[in-house]
């Protein structure tokens, strides 16, 4: 199928992109790198009166990594997250993530803020942006204001944000130096979403776990933030027992789709595989 008829606007600043968006009314559409929104147009599950291309509004893009945290534009790329020095100092978690979604061609175009804004449940960064306690900045009518992601995701494709608002940057604290993290993702082919993928953040001293972070993508309708399985590694020594408490907790919340990537039951299964991998992943990372 081919998309039905609807208006083209590129503006060049945010004041001109949130008017068009004002102006589309809730028949407006925003377009990031346009992997989820134009395969949802040619399906006519999403027939906006406009379409609003965020590309050619430069304040929208840009790494910055200092002592008050990390700053990541919106449209910035998945290519230009892995391709950025700063980041792979301050949270090579998002390198190692943006490796993982699609393949080359789409990682060109595809943007951090397109994969994390319009709550499709099998996007990669949702979960780690999780695990990280990153903040979404947005922009409206009503001028800026800023949503924990752990707080942003509702259900499949229903979010925080609201119609006439644009997500502008995304804020991520700093994980402290050592810090060990992973992101275990099984997929089907080259490009596929994950059957299920599992993003882990910690830090390990003395023998012991600290600050973990535990987070699921594709297993529910929204990425999932597992604190139980994080109780059960703080403290401990990441032994069997503890990586066994804590892959049950998730397999406890996981609500999947039995779908063609496979049985609810299987998707399950393998995502406490990739838990303990990455559990384990994490604490080797963190000891070097």
């Amino acid at each position: 199928m081919i998309p039905g008829v609807f208006d083209y606007k590129r503006p060049a600043t945010l004041a001109d992109a949130l008017s068009a968006l004002k102006s589309g009314g809730d028949d407006g559409l925003l377009l990031a790198g346009g992997h989820s929104l134009v395969p949802m147009m040619k399906l006519r599950l999403a027939q906006p009166s406009v379409v609003i291309d965020l590309s050619g509004v430069p304040e929208l893009r840009g790494i910055k990594a200092g002592k008050g945290g990390i700053v990541i534009g919106a449209m910035t790329s998945q290519h230009e997250i892995i391709a950025s020095a700063e980041l792979a100092r301050a949270c090579p978690i998002l390198a190692a993530t943006a490796k993982q979604i699609a393949d080359p061609q789409v990682r060109y175009c595809g943007t951090i803020g397109g994969n994390a804004a319009n709550g499709d449940p099998g996007n990669d960064m949702p979960a780690v942006l999780m695990a990280l306690n990153a903040v979404y900045v947005l922009h409206g009518g009503g001028g800026e204001r800023k949503v924990a992601a752990r707080e942003y995701y509702q259900g499949a494709y229903f979010t925080a944000r609201e119609s006439d608002e644009i997500l502008t940057a995304i804020h991520i604290p700093t994980p402290a130096d050592g810090h060990g993290f992973a992101y275990e993702k099984q997929k089907r082919k080259i490009g596929d979403y994950a059957t299920a993928a599992a993003a882990v953040v910690l830090s390990f001293s003395g023998g012991k776990i600290g600050d973990a972070a535990v987070a699921l993508t594709n297993l529910a309708d929204t990425p999932l933030l597992v604190e139980d399985a994080a109780k059960h590694l703080n403290g401990s020594d990441g032994g069997d027992d503890a990586i066994d408490k804590a892959v049950e907790a998730c397999r406890a919340v996981c609500n999947p789709a039995h779908d063609q990537r496979g049985p609810a039951d299987f998707r399950v299964y393998v995502a406490g595989i990739l838990v303990a991998r990455a559990i384990r992943s994490a604490i080797q990372a963190a000891k070097k």
